[in-house]
C-alpha cells in the first residue's frame, strides 16, 4: 500500500509497482475466473485478464448477439466459453458483470453455485447495497469483492492495449477464506487498472449513480444542451454552436485537464477565457449544487436504485430506451456533432 496525499488528505491506495503483474498472476494461479456477462464490462475485463495470463471463461447465454461477440473475440465455446449456469460451476472466482436488472434475474443461478471458499465479485456495489430490493444475499462462506473501475469496459479496453491503465476502486464487503485482500487487489491489477483506491459496497453506488446521473452523463448533457440553445436562438450557425459547444471542450480543453488540471488548463488559455471563468464558475457551482445535493438524497434513499430495477426489469425496455437515445441522437447538436467529426484531420 502506498500512503499518498491528495489535496491535504492521504490516502492508502495500491498501485502496480507494489503489487505487481507477476505477483498477481501468482496469486490466482489455482482460480478459475468466470466471467458472468459480456456486454458493457465483460469484453474489456475477460480481454485484459486473458491477455495477462490468467485461467478465464466466458458465460454467456446462447444464441445472443453478445454471445457471437464473443466468439469473434476468441473465445471458444466448450473450451473457454459456457452458457452461464456452467461457467458458475466451473468458475473459483464469479465475477458478476452483468446488468443490475439481469443480476436480479439471474441471482437464483448464481446462488447456487456459490459453493464454500468461492469469490463474488462486483464491479457495482448495486445488487449487494440494495439487497432488500435486488434479493442479492450472499452466503456467509464466499468472499464478496469488488473492482470498479472508473470508466465504461470500451475505455479499459482501449487503455490496455495503449500500455495505459484506468484507475478503479476496489471493496471488501466479505472475507470468508481470510485471502479477500489478495484476490480483490490482483483481480484489480489483471484487469488492468492503473492504481487501486479504497472504498466500500455502499460509498461506490452512491459515487456512481450521482456521477452518472451528474458530471459524467446527465449534467454534462444537460449543460451541453442548453449553451447550445442558447446560442443559436441568438443567431449562431449549427457548427458554431457545436464547436463551442462540445469540440472545443472535447479535443482542447479537458486533454489539458486531464494532462495536468484545471487550474493549468486556464493557465494556459488566453487572459480573457481566464477572467471570465474565474468570474463564472461558482456562480454555475451555486446554481447546480442544489440539484447535486437532491440528486444525492434521492440514491442514499434507494429512489434512484428503484427507478432503475422498475424500468430496466419491463419487457419494453429495450424499446423504450431507443426511443429516448432516438431523441439524442437526432437532436440539431448531436447531428451538427456528426458532421463536424467526419472533419477533423483524422478522418479526411
Amino acid at each position: 500500500m502506498a500512503l499518498l496525499n491528495f489535496g491535504g488528505v492521504e490516502e492508502e491506495v495500491v498501485t502496480r509497482e507494489e503489487f505487481p503483474l507477476a505477483k498477481a498472476i501468482e496469486t490466482l494461479k489455482d482460480e478459475t475466473i468466470a466471467i458472468l456477462g459480456y456486454g458493457v464490462q465483460g469484453p474489456g475485463q475477460a480481454l485484459n485478464l486473458r491477455d495477462n495470463g490468467f485461467n478465464v471463461i466466458v458465460g454467456q447465454r446462447k444464441e445472443s448477439k453478445t454471445w457471437d461477440k464473443a466468439v469473434a473475440d476468441g473465445w471458444v465455446p466448450g473450451e473457454t466459453l459456457f452458457e452461464l449456469e456452467e461457467a458458475c460451476e466451473r468458475g473459483t472466482i464469479l465475477q458478476f458483470l452483468l446488468s443490475d436488472a439481469g443480476q436480479i434475474a439471474l441471482w437464483p443461478t448464481v446462488q447456487k453455485h456459490l459453493s464454500p471458499g468461492k469469490a463474488l465479485y462486483f464491479s457495482h456495489g448495486f445488487g449487494v447495497t440494495f439487497n432488500e430490493r435486488t434479493g442479492i444475499v450472499p452466503p456467509k462462506d464466499v468472499d464478496v469483492i469488488l473492482v470498479a473501475p472508473k470508466g465504461s469496459g470500451t475505455s479499459l479496453r482501449r487503455m490496455f492495449l495503449e500500455g495505459r491503465g484506468l484507475n478503479s476502486s476496489y471493496a471488501i464487503f466479505q472475507d470468508s477464506t481470510g485471502h479477500a485482500k489478495d484476490r480483490v487487489v490482483a483481480l484489480g491489477i489483471g484487469v488492468g487498472s492503473g492504481y487501486l483506491f479504497p472504498t466500500t459496497f455502499k460509498k461506490e453506488v452512491y459515487s456512481d449513480l450521482t456521477g452518472e446521473r451528474g458530471t459524467l452523463m446527465g449534467a454534462i448533457q444537460g449543460i451541453f444542451a442548453a449553451q447550445y440553445e442558447v446560442l443559436r436562438a441568438n443567431g449562431h450557425s449549427p457548427s458554431e454552436a457545436f464547436n463551442e459547444t462540445v469540440e472545443e471542450l472535447t479535443q482542447s480543453l479537458m486533454p489539458l485537464v486531464a494532462e495536468n488540471g484545471m487550474d493549468w488548463m486556464y493557465a494556459n488559455c488566453s487572459t480573457t477565457a481566464q477572467r471570465g471563468a474565474l468570474d463564472w464558475w461558482k456562480k454555475f457551482k451555486d446554481a447546480t449544487k442544489p440539484v447535486f445535493e437532491e440528486l444525492y438524497h434521492e440514491v442514499a434513499t434507494g429512489n434512484e436504485a428503484q427507478k432503475s430495477i422498475d424500468s430496466n426489469s419491463k419487457s419494453d425496455y429495450r424499446e423504450k430506451l431507443e426511443v429516448e437515445l432516438a431523441e439524442l441522437r437526432d437532436s440539431e447538436m448531436w447531428q451538427a456533432g456528426k458532421t463536424v467529426r467526419t472533419l477533423r484531420p483524422e478522418n479526411n
